[in-house]
């Protein structure tokens, strides 16, 4: 049983499920911390006579809080490392092993528990949402997520430290993967069970999805803002002056960004285009990132123009179903337009 290494649980309405998810969670490591994001329920008592310690937030502010507040714990007791897990029993303790070992051998990385090899037990929407998210947040992280969507992650603590993390709710894990990848930090995967069960997800399909979306939208749009006119310049992320934090320190200006960014992004990605295309004789090397993988800008950009197209065929396709046509369009569709642009470059 390892000692510098605890876990956290952040939980809404879990009294049903958390005493599993603790109790099984204590077999490998000796701390167990639940943040109860004002539950309504019993939450709180129930995870406390399975073991856990107990941070109380008095009312509901969403995943991201309470992953900060659990931070904040574990660093100020001197742990090295956290291992992330939910508190809707779809994460199998039994899998916690896995991640020790992980990050024995693999001691400066992130590791991310990846669902993605049983696509049959992830619901088709979900798992198309998930596909398209990953060739982004890959593309910002510099290196190939398999699943950028898992919440099951050992999170090394002094990485965190580095880190201004300033979205809520279920965008948080998004930004954790994306910052630290754009800062030079290497994200491993370990393969999970795949749980979905009665009790649900509490993300909201189309509020935090579209938070999600928005953000990495707008962080996209200053990356390549930036390498577009540096050369060799890969990792743009700095805990220390980035342009991203400084547009953050707003509320208001972080929003109104996101509104800008996700409302041209369609040109935006063809701007990128013609910067990547015309400017290597003054700027070497601009678009670093990109130009490492050898598949070239258009690829991205008529992905990017696709957004709108596979969001019209997935309407299309469920007004068909309802009339009784059952069609299958949308996986092709992203299947060729969002592709592993890593495949065989390691």
């Amino acid at each position: 049983m390892t000692s510098d290494i605890c876990v956290i649980i952040p939980a809404y309405n879990a009294s049903s499920t958390i005493n599993d998810v603790v109790r099984g969670a204590l077999k490998y490591v000796s701390k167990v911390t639940v943040a109860d994001d004002g539950s309504t329920d019993d939450t709180a008592i129930v995870a406390s006579k399975a073991g856990a310690e107990i941070i109380v937030i008095e009312k509901n502010k969403g995943k991201g809080n309470a992953l900060k507040l659990l931070f904040q714990k574990a660093i100020k007791e001197g742990y090295h490392a956290v291992i992330a897990m939910d508190a809707d029993g779809q994460h199998d303790p039994k899998d916690i092993p896995q991640f020790i070992t992980a990050h024995t051998m693999y001691p400066n990385d992130i590791i991310v528990g990846s669902r993605m090899h049983e696509k049959e037990k992830i619901p088709r929407d979900r798992y198309n949402s998930m596909y398209i998210a990953r060739f982004y947040v890959s593309l910002v992280a510099n290196q190939f997520l398999e699943d950028t969507q898992c919440g099951f992650r050992l999170y090394l603590l002094s990485i965190i430290k580095k880190l201004r993390l300033v979205t809520e709710r279920y965008a948080t894990e998004t930004e954790l993967l994306m910052k630290a990848g754009d800062m030079g930090v290497n994200i491993r995967f370990v393969k999970i069970k795949t749980i979905y069960n009665e009790n649900g997800s509490q993300i909201r399909p189309i509020a935090d999805v579209t938070k999600i979306t928005a953000y990495i939208i707008s962080y996209i749009h200053i990356e390549w803002l930036i390498e577009g006119v540096t050369s060799n310049k890969q990792n743009i992320y700095s805990a220390k002056g980035s342009l991203r934090d400084l547009i953050e320190k707003n509320k208001k200006v972080h929003i109104l960004f996101q509104i800008l960014t996700v409302f041209t992004a369609l040109p935006a990605s063809f701007f990128y285009l013609i910067e990547y295309t015309i400017l290597p004789p003054l700027i070497p090397n601009n678009f670093a990132s990109i130009r490492k993988l050898n598949c070239g800008f258009l690829k991205i950009a008529i992905a990017t123009q696709m957004l709108p197209v596979v969001l019209i065929v997935a309407i299309i396709e469920k007004v068909l179903k309802a009339a009784g046509l059952q069609i299958n369009i949308v996986d092709k569709f992203i299947e060729k337009f969002f592709p592993n642009l890593w495949k065989d470059k390691k």
